[in-house]
């Protein structure tokens, strides 16, 4: 599904799955690409491949098969990943009718 993989002609990418965590952490943080924490590798590098990818039609091709064929096995969601309201934890709840102000007057 990529290249760079063994059998392409060229020079391979060393750890494709580093790169693509290096292009969600961009997408996830809207950071330039120059902010790019040095763990991923140099940035310009980073940003090299990625347009190469953009231009040869690499992503496209990898969110149309994720698309095709989703792997819900291991979806989990829980409350790590869900958030509440901040006023929705531990208050005593219920629907409380009140009458209006005009009719307790009445």
């Amino acid at each position: 599904m990529v290249p760079g993989k063994a059998g392409d002609r060229g020079r391979t990418g060393t750890d494709t799955r580093l790169f693509i965590d290096a292009v969600l952490w961009i997408a996830r943080t809207g950071a330039p690409w120059r902010d790019l924490p040095p763990e991923f590798g140099p940035w310009y590098t980073v940003y090299t491949r990625f347009w190469r990818w953009s231009r040869k039609g690499v992503w496209e091709r990898l969110f149309k098969h994720l698309r095709e064929d989703p792997d819900f096995e291991y979806l989990i969601i829980d409350s790590t990943i869900v958030r509440a309201h901040q006023h929705a934890a531990g208050a005593k709840g219920g629907l409380r009718i009140r009458p209006s102000d005009a009719r307790a007057e009445g």
